[in-house]
């Protein structure tokens, strides 16, 4: 399908006003904001403990394994691409270092892996709607963690399909197995489930 001049003007301004309203929301509104082709996704709830904890063995254990130019991110900024009207904030993000330098948002192209806890109050978000958005954007692998159920998936090898790109390659695990996200593998031991 081919995007109309106009069409594509008309969806970077509708992306610019959806990301000025993001901006203006940051730090007035709890939760967190994203945004997607089918507008702006609100998680309201404030991340629960084991959520948090979960990100924070996740990160620790892949800085164990990490070459030093490598880093396992979490916090801001967003992974933005505007041309695909898509800002997005993985809970975890391996890049390098070098890749962190600047100003603004991070070009997703630059990242090697995204990892995401599910969250407890909008699981489709991470189960759905990033396992779209993050071939879309050339992130080359992305691991979900889902506290819910104790288990997992990492997803990898993107190609094309005629929904767009698609992760070819799902592995699933269940906590208490080593993962592989990439080049790097950790263990999911003691990993936290939600009551």
């Amino acid at each position: 399908m081919t995007i109309a001049p106009d069409d594509a003007q008309h969806d970077a301004r509708q992306y610019q006003v959806m990301r000025e309203f993001v901006s203006s929301m940051d730090d007035t509104l709890p939760g967190k904001f994203e945004i997607t082709k089918e507008g702006i996704v609100h998680d309201m709830m404030s991340p629960a403990r084991p959520h948090e904890l979960t990100v924070l063995r996740v990160r620790k254990r892949l800085e164990k394994v990490l070459p030093d130019d490598l880093v396992a991110h979490t916090g801001t900024p967003d992974v933005e691409h505007p041309p695909e009207g898509i800002m997005r904030h993985p809970d975890v993000m391996v890049i390098a270092e070098s890749d962190m330098e600047g100003e603004g948002s991070f070009d997703p192209r630059t990242l090697l892996a995204a990892i995401e806890v599910v969250s407890r109050s909008n699981p489709d978000n991470d189960w759905v709607g990033k396992m779209r958005d993050y071939p879309l954007l050339g992130v080359p692998v992305y691991a979900v963690f889902d506290p819910r159920t104790g288990s997992g998936a990492v997803l990898c090898d993107i190609h094309s399909t005629p929904a767009g790109p698609r992760y070819a390659t799902r592995k699933e695990f269940v906590y208490g197995e080593d993962v592989t996200i990439g080049d790097w593998t950790i263990p999911t031991g003691d990993l936290p489930r939600y009551a």
